[in-house]
């Protein structure tokens, strides 16, 4: 009753509008401008006609005549709709592979309770710790070794090598909080490591599967350098790899086009999100409701 109390009574400085608009409502349109100015200067950017782009008359906040004739060089005149299947076809697989990884992994370190498992769960986060940068010298050997230079498949076997520790790691979590007294009555009613791992701990960690999904989508989506580095050839390209190296001429950048290569590929990501947040938000109400 007394913690009721003295939350209530913190929560009544905000009761006076002054105090809301100073405390809350200002710090809070601060953060949600910078959050969405780059997003509004891309969409603007990306419907602006070049006359508009290049001259130094009127508000470069505003769209005065908008046009649709970026996107149509983008989607018609360029290889952007490859890129852009390339980058769905790597993402996805990518994702689905180091999410099959992590779970027996973190499984493995967390719930079968071996020696030196948390030494294995801390290497597997310093593991996650190394840079793209350092690792894709090596790994760039190995793909010129196996053959698979130019090709998706570079991409999809090189991806899980930042994507499941990071995966593992955010799971372990997850199979930490999941009480060890199910698995023990399971194990008593005879069921498998394998049966407990697919009807108990995935349904109560759902929310980590969910998490861990998001964050190796979008790292898979907006990978770079591996994607520079083992692809040359156009119609193979990621959207991120594309949209800087085959639009721009030498110093000349093509603003509306690359804007709009950017919006574009951005609302993917964008929906996924979305998508699961709702998901989320919403069997969480639910439960709390039932």
């Amino acid at each position: 009753m007394a913690q009721k109390d003295n939350d209530s009574q913190g929560m009544s400085f905000l009761d006076t509008l002054p105090r809301r608009v100073v405390t809350v409502f200002i710090p809070l349109g601060i953060f949600v401008f910078v959050l969405l100015f780059p997003f509004y200067w891309m969409a603007i950017t990306a419907f602006k006609p070049d006359a508009e782009l290049l001259s130094r008359d009127g508000n470069p906040f505003l769209v005065i005549a908008p046009t649709l004739a970026h996107f149509k060089k983008l989607v018609f005149e360029t290889s952007y709709p490859d890129w852009l299947w390339n980058t769905v076809i790597v993402t996805v697989v990518s994702t689905f592979v180091s999410l099959a990884a992590a779970v027996l992994a973190a499984y493995a370190i967390e719930r079968l309770r071996f020696k030196g498992a948390r030494h294995v769960g801390l290497s597997i986060f310093l593991a996650y710790l190394v840079p793209p940068s350092i690792l894709f010298i090596p790994l760039a050997a190995i793909v010129f070794q196996l053959g698979l230079f130019d090709t998706r498949w570079a991409l999809i076997l090189t991806y899980p090598t930042f994507l499941i520790p990071f995966c593992t790691w955010l799971l372990m979590g997850y199979f930490r909080s999941i009480p060890y007294e199910l698995e023990e009555c399971a194990l008593i009613d005879g069921a498998t490591r394998f049966e407990i791992l697919w009807k108990i701990i995935l349904p109560l960690a759902v929310p980590g599967l969910i998490s861990a999904g998001i964050f190796a989508f979008t790292l898979s989506w907006n990978e770079f350098i591996y994607a520079l580095t083992f692809i040359s050839s156009s119609e193979v390209k990621t959207v991120p790899v594309g949209v800087v190296t085959e639009l721009v001429d030498g110093d000349v950048y093509h603003w509306g086009a690359l804007m709009a290569g950017a919006l574009l590929g951005s609302l993917p990501v964008a929906v996924i999100y979305s998508f699961f947040v709702e998901y989320y938000v919403s069997g969480m109400t639910g439960a709390v409701k039932e």
